[in-house]
């Protein structure tokens, strides 16, 4: 008879920690004035510490404070994966399903708490922002009081002055060739760091890594430590640097990692790279240590055998070199001194040993005392050397070594596909978190990428927070932590676990209530660590007993080692993500009442032009529309402007007119967004407003690099005035000589909106259908849909209640298939026709909403995204 299945549970960890109640997109406009006018954190410099790194503009940098802003982040979506695969069919519920949803948030009932940010506290969720990490570091130390919070920040910064590692450019593309056009960043916060950060080579690169470095010191608890993971290119000026931030007497150790396999290139390979690890505060640093097993291959020490009659050999030189192949390796030692490092006047006295009378050589003192050395001698643990007496150290006493600062193991495959051009080998990260924090502890990486960090800490039941400036890498690292497959370990407060400390320990278990606490730990595997003192000073030890009686008796009052990066696993239970958000900086600029009034008295180009990031930037994009004009994704589908002009407005920056296919003119107004910045729906609103003033136009065009994901719904708001997104080629801001490189055409493009169909189906259900991206002609006003390929994944909110974005349904239409190795742990519970599912571009039937509304998010291979919310029914 075949063995039946047992069906997997599902878990994920939950944190009893909270975290500050912090504005939600939907909810920006209810953000106090005062929280959402950014006020200036400045931190002192202090050019008298020595030595230090002198690089061009230091100077100039230092007779100044550094000055950050204070500008809020604001949550995008709440996403939770376990709720996500308990909705699949055919899993077991049999216990009753939690509404996971309800219980993300744990704010106040009560609508204006829910609104008075910063005030109240919500359930703990990992985060997942986008923007500039100096702003966020920033926000979450000032605003959000996580200064002197987090355990352990890493960071992973560009190695060199080869940026095209940073850069990748599109979800399905990870090969990046450094230097070439096609593969340079097309994302505005990065277009910045090219021309901005980057533009003195390493002096600028110095310049931004101490402003970040003076940042992150503050958000590090007394006992923290700071990773920085580096190149041979730049180690040694990195070292300078936090040296001059946290002071060279907090320096821990540099750590050379193998990152490639030699590649034969003719000259010594450079395969290593390194890991900067400094200290808060030394004397206070959190640290675990970490074994692996010893090895016998090249242990030269390990040269005696214990012939089990009180005599030994030696090994030859043959069965040296291969003591893998060694028959009896429990019989192996090596010879550990038995004077102590000083005097002690009771530890000092002749011994006999064999006939033979030894004493301690040097004005030192045995280890231990007469009886301890009768006690040793009696159980064969001393043999002579020469004319000296040693201790007999056995390999089997401690089969373990520490962690030291040299890893060769860290090459070899990561065990899922890599996704991301510079993705660091899991292992490395995970090393550093489990050397210097416990679980529940927080773990900080303002250099997101591929979402390595946040991987390995949510693995270890650590909180983590994570920043990118690159939506690519968050779109990447977002489908990685939403799919993966972890472990369940046991945790120590769990009545398994409990029931598994009593077995390692022999003692009967506690009987207190279990609240499943992370801080409390995982169950560890351990190992004896069987010493000197455990065998010479053991009362349990008597005469007549066997070889196992002795042997137990020395496990038991031998000291313990803890194997942090070997917890207990439960093989049925399956573990996903926790609860994490995803999160953005504020996408504009705020500007006060007082500047929106003076600027719109003053009528001149220069004043608008300020609001955008300079006169010439704004000439050059009207410039260039002018000459191409808007297309769409159609070829010959191209608004050609009759005339284009400069409108001396607060947020419209030029005018004009353009001929439709009919022959009918049109009015149309231009709003520029920010040179280095993302679209939102208030710049989308105020330009709409400035708009239809007076004789109003028919048509406004928003351009910008990149968009807000709500901005599709605040443009279908203004009854005649149509509001188009419009996407500018990135190239526009990267100078003329790289525009004529890459033979850009189409400089500025329709933002294209999803083709969404909603369908009723049998027994009261809904569906969703994402038929494409809809195409707006702008010759003739028409919309058409095109296909879904550019699309990487969508969700749904089906229950949407304009508050916040839950994603509840969620679909890879990507070529990748992230819930693989999900698929395989829960074959038993999920049929392959329910995976097959999450592939979709049809959703699964779903109740229709309380709420009247539902959502549907799209994101594109560039990270792009847009959100369309739909009135589905009638609210309860």
């Amino acid at each position: 008879m075949a063995k039946k299945n047992t069906p997997n549970k599902v878990e994920s960890i939950r944190h009893k920690d909270k975290r500050k109640n912090i504005p939600t997109e939907e909810l920006r406009d209810f953000v106090a004035e005062e929280e959402n006018a950014p006020k200036t954190m400045l931190y002192p410099r202090d050019p008298s510490l020595d030595p230090q790194l002198v690089w061009k503009g230091k100077d100039e940098q230092d007779s100044s404070e550094l000055a950050v802003p204070v500008v809020p982040i604001y949550i995008q979506e709440k996403i939770h994966p376990q709720a996500i695969i308990d909705q699949l069919p055919h899993i077991d519920h049999s216990g009753g399903q939690l509404d996971l949803f309800s219980d993300f948030n744990g704010l106040p009932a009560e609508f204006s708490d829910r609104v008075d940010f910063y005030h109240h506290e919500g359930n703990w969720s990992n985060r997942m922002i986008l923007g500039d990490s100096l702003l966020v570091m920033t926000s979450l130390a000032e605003k959000e009081g996580l200064k002197g919070k987090v355990q352990t920040i890493y960071i992973d910064p560009p190695y060199g002055i080869k940026f095209g590692s940073n850069w990748q450019v599109s979800t399905r593309k990870r090969d990046v060739k450094d230097g070439k056009a096609e593969d340079a960043t097309r994302q505005p916060e990065q277009v910045r760091a090219f021309r901005d950060t980057w533009k003195l080579g390493i002096h600028s690169y110095l310049a931004y890594l101490r402003d970040r470095l003076v940042v992150a010191r503050d958000l590090l608890t007394e006992t923290g430590s700071i990773f920085i993971q580096i190149g041979d290119e730049n180690v040694h000026l990195v070292r300078c640097l936090m040296d001059e931030v946290f002071g060279s007497e907090n320096f821990v150790s540099c750590i050379n990692f193998q990152s490639m396999t030699p590649l034969e290139s003719g000259h010594i390979e450079n395969v290593f790279d390194y890991l900067v690890w400094y200290a808060k505060n030394m004397p206070t640093m959190k640290y675990r240590n970490l074994f692996r097993p010893k090895e016998f291959s090249g242990n030269t020490e390990l040269k005696f055998c214990d012939l089990g009659d009180g005599r030994y050999r030696e090994l030859t030189t043959a069965e040296l070199a291969n003591l893998d192949e060694f028959p009896e390796k429990d019989r192996l030692f090596k010879r550990s001194v038995l004077e102590s490092s000083g005097f002690t006047a009771s530890c000092t006295f002749p011994f006999e040993h064999g006939g033979r009378t030894f004493r301690p050589r040097g004005g030192k003192s045995w280890r231990t005392n007469q009886k301890g050395m009768a006690q040793l001698d009696r159980l064969n643990r001393l043999f002579v050397l020469g004319t000296k007496l040693y201790f007999k150290l056995y390999h089997k006493d401690f089969p373990y070594v520490s962690m030291l600062n040299g890893w060769s193991d860290t090459v070899a495959g990561f065990g899922e596909t890599k996704t991301y051009v510079v993705q660091t080998h899991p292992k490395i990260i995970q090393r550093c978190l489990l050397m210097t924090t416990d679980p529940g502890d927080m773990v900080f990486d303002p250099t997101c990428g591929s979402g390595t960090t946040a991987y390995v800490a949510e693995q270890w039941g650590r909180r983590w927070i994570t920043c990118d400036t690159s939506r690519v890498a968050l779109a990447l690292a977002r489908t990685r932590l939403m799919a993966a497959k972890y472990p369940y370990y046991l945790l120590a407060d769990s009545p398994d676990g409990i029931k598994k400390e009593a077995e390692l320990t022999g003692q009967v278990p506690p009987s207190h209530k279990t609240e499943g606490d992370i801080r409390k730990g995982f169950v560890y595997k351990r190992v004896p660590h069987v010493t000197l003192k455990s065998i010479a000073n053991n009362p349990d030890i008597k005469e007549g007993m066997t070889r196992e009686q002795i042997d137990a008796a020395i496990a038991r009052h031998a000291e313990t080692e803890t194997l942090y990066d070997q917890p207990y696993e439960d093989n049925k239970t399956v573990r996903v993500t926790g609860p994490f958000t995803v999160e953005s900086l504020s996408p504009h600029r705020t500007i006060s009442v007082e500047e929106k009034k003076r600027l719109a008295k003053v009528g001149e180009e220069g004043a608008t032009m300020k609001m955008i990031g300079g006169g010439q930037f704004a000439n050059v994009i009207i410039e260039n529309l002018i000459k191409a004009g808007v297309q769409n994704t159609i070829k010959n589908e191209r608004l050609k402007f009759d005339r284009l002009e400069v409108h001396p407005g607060v947020w419209i920056h030029a005018e004009g007119q353009y001929t439709e296919k009919s022959g009918q003119a049109r009015r149309v107004a231009v709003c520029i967004g920010p040179e280095h910045g993302t679209v939102g729906p208030e710049l989308v609103k105020e330009a709409a407003k400035e708009a239809v003033l007076g004789i109003g136009f028919d048509l406004l065009l928003v351009c910008g690099f990149a968009f807000d994901p709500h901005v599709s719904e605040e443009a279908k708001r203004y009854g005649k005035l149509t509001v188009l997104p419009v996407r500018m080629n990135p190239d526009l801001s990267m100078g003329e000589d790289l525009l004529k490189k890459t033979g850009a055409g189409n400089l500025f493009m329709v933002f294209g909106e999803p083709d969404v169909a909603i369908k009723k189906v049998k027994d009261g259900k809904i569906t969703v259908e994402i038929k494409g991206v809809d195409v707006y002609d702008p010759t003739t006003g028409a919309i058409r849909s095109s296909s879904t390929d550019d699309i990487a994944c969508w969700f749904i909110d089906t229950n949407y209640n304009s508050e916040s974005f839950f994603v509840r349904h969620a679909y890879f239409t990507g070529a990748e298939e992230p819930y693989e190795k999900l698929k395989r742990a829960l074959r038993a519970e999920i049929d392959e026709a329910a995976w097959s599912e999450l592939y979709s571009t049809t959703s699964r039937p779903f109740d229709p909403p309380e709420k009247g509304k539902i959502a549907v998010k799209v994101i594109n291979h560039y990270g792009d995204e847009v959100l369309k919310v739909f009135a589905v029914g009638s609210e309860k």
